[in-house]
């Protein structure tokens, strides 16, 4: 009887502590301030007593975006569709006008236009500000990302016309540009620029970069190739996969590539294998202020194992890591879970706590005031110095800083000049010219090589450019110095190459004067 009695006194102690215990723990529920307490009680404020119907898929909608805004500008919210878009841009094909951009101060700003599409082969830069799309402003208005993707994607053959701003031109640059399918390939050009030196450009990250790489790097190989020029300028990244196995064709075994830490995932650490194709030649790597994310990783990596020379201008800065979530809706969040850090224990990313608009504008900053110099000490990010692998000092928290700065080309051309060069003609005149010559140009120049190596823009057709010119736009004929005319010549052979040999003539011809590779002394 006594020992019943106990249990079942037993019992229901048991029961009321547990029942004091639920008790205590909904009542500190309720009276904790917890955000997601917060926003269900909105919802509910909002269904009973909100004057207007609303859309509770719209306000979620809204509501993830702006508490991403809130955390780092690279934690970000992708609906069905625009989730789709971007996993179509590094898997697959896509239609459309092929650009990159974020949306900075409510003005759509192009951080990449993709090699060999449309918006390239128009005259799209990185660094434009698209404001007019068919007439309409989209500079102010509030758009969105899916708002973007609706006006510019579109079926093969539809034409689109946009106005942008461009950094040191005047007034509103004009494009009509026909979409078109996107490019897959990510390594647009490699070919090699004399006897022993090769040049390969990655534009992207993608799933087949790294097979793209390793063929071109064979191709360039197999012809004596001893020293190599990496072009990651206007490379905003992509997969850390891919980068990985790039930085591995040039490091030796057991050297370390990057480091990776976040409060809530394993410390992880990449090391070189013994893979590496190129891990003995002389290596150098172009970066500018649009080479971000897995640009900057390899090129961390080379300058802090001290295996190559960084050339170029200051990087973007992206040092965060984000892992996708997937909703059941096939939305997605890309959350940043980690920082990377380079060889040397360094991490790039540059200041981020005044918000996402300020961090984009200091990048448009550095391109018009051309800082191209070592990250700026401040009062809330202190200059740390770190040292590469054989004591040479490097710096973090703003980007990967050159070995060898090269500013950008001094405006030293007329107003004249450069509204020829930015003019659509250009574009046009180069298409009518190569299609109304294609029997004779192929003819006379049967190979891409050819036509690089021989053929020369006459002055002939220099002034049947700037006719053509001032007809289509309406301005006189510019009086050009001689060293404008050759820019323009070469800028029209370019052209004409790509219509008639793609981009194995465009890269060749227009790296003839680029200032960046002039200041390498690359002899062909």
């Amino acid at each position: 009887m006594n020992k019943s009695f106990n249990r079942i006194l037993y019992t229901v102690l048991v029961f009321l502590l547990g029942m004091s215990v639920a008790f205590y723990w909904v009542k500190k529920q309720r009276t904790t301030p917890h955000t997601y307490d917060k926003f269900r009680d909105l919802i509910y404020y909002i269904d009973h007593y909100y004057v207007d119907t609303v859309n509770h898929e719209q306000l979620t909608e809204h509501a993830i975006r702006g508490m991403l805004e809130h955390l780092d500008p690279h934690s970000t919210y992708s609906d069905a569709e625009e989730n789709k878009t971007q996993t179509e841009q590094l898997e697959g094909a896509f239609e459309g006008i092929g650009v990159q951009f974020n949306i900075m101060n409510d003005t759509i700003m192009v951080v990449a236009a993709i090699a060999g599409g449309p918006s390239e082969k128009a005259g799209i830069r990185a660094g434009d500000r698209i404001i007019i799309v068919d007439g309409e402003s989209v500079a102010s208005v509030g758009i969105t990302n899916e708002q973007v993707f609706k006006r510019l994607r579109g079926q093969k053959g539809t034409h689109v016309k946009i106005g942008v701003l461009r950094p040191k031109v005047t007034g509103v640059l004009d494009f009509e540009i026909i979409r078109d399918v996107i490019p897959t390939h990510s390594v647009p050009s490699a070919y090699m620029m004399n006897d022993h030196t090769g040049y390969i450009k990655i534009d992207q990250f993608g799933s087949h970069t790294a097979d793209e790489f390793a063929e071109a790097l064979k191709k360039l190989l197999s012809k004596g190739m001893q020293k190599l020029i990496l072009d990651l300028r206007g490379n905003a990244g992509g997969y850390l996969d891919a980068a990985l196995k790039i930085a591995d064709h040039f490091l030796p075994q057991g050297a370390l590539i990057l480091s990776v830490k976040g409060l809530h995932v394993k410390p992880e650490k990449f090391h070189a294998t013994s893979k590496g194709l190129f891990q003995e030649g002389e290596l150098i790597v172009l970066i500018d202020e649009f080479s971000a994310s897995a640009s900057e990783i390899v090129a961390g990596a080379i300058q802090d194992n001290d295996r190559g020379t960084i050339v170029g201008r200051r990087s973007f800065g992206k040092g965060l890591v984000q892992r996708p979530f997937d909703f059941a809706d096939g939305s997605q969040v890309r959350l940043t879970v980690s920082r990377y850090y380079t060889p040397s224990g360094r991490s790039i990313q540059r200041y981020y706590k005044d918000g996402t608009s300020a961090y984009y504008e200091d990048l448009y900053k550095r391109i018009i005031e051309e800082d191209d110099a070592t990250p700026a000490n401040t009062d809330t990010v202190p200059l740390v110095a770190y040292r590469t692998k054989s004591g040479r000092i490097v710096y973090g928290g703003g980007g990967i800083t050159p070995d060898m700065i090269v500013p950008h080309e001094k405006r030293i051309h007329s107003e004249a000049y450069y509204q020829a060069l930015n003019n659509t003609a250009l574009i046009q005149f180069a298409f009518n010219y190569a299609t109304q010559n294609k029997a004779m140009l192929t003819k006379t120049y049967p190979s891409a090589e050819a036509f690089i190596k021989k053929m020369n823009v006459k002055e002939a057709i220099l002034q049947e450019y700037l006719k053509f010119y001032t007809e289509k736009s309406g301005h006189r004929i510019p009086l050009l110095h001689p060293e404008e005319s050759a820019a323009l010549k070469t800028w029209l052979k370019a052209l004409i190459g790509r219509n008639l040999y793609q981009d194995e003539a465009f890269y060749p011809v227009l790296n003839l004067m680029d200032e960046v590779i002039r200041e390498l002394g690359i002899k062909n």
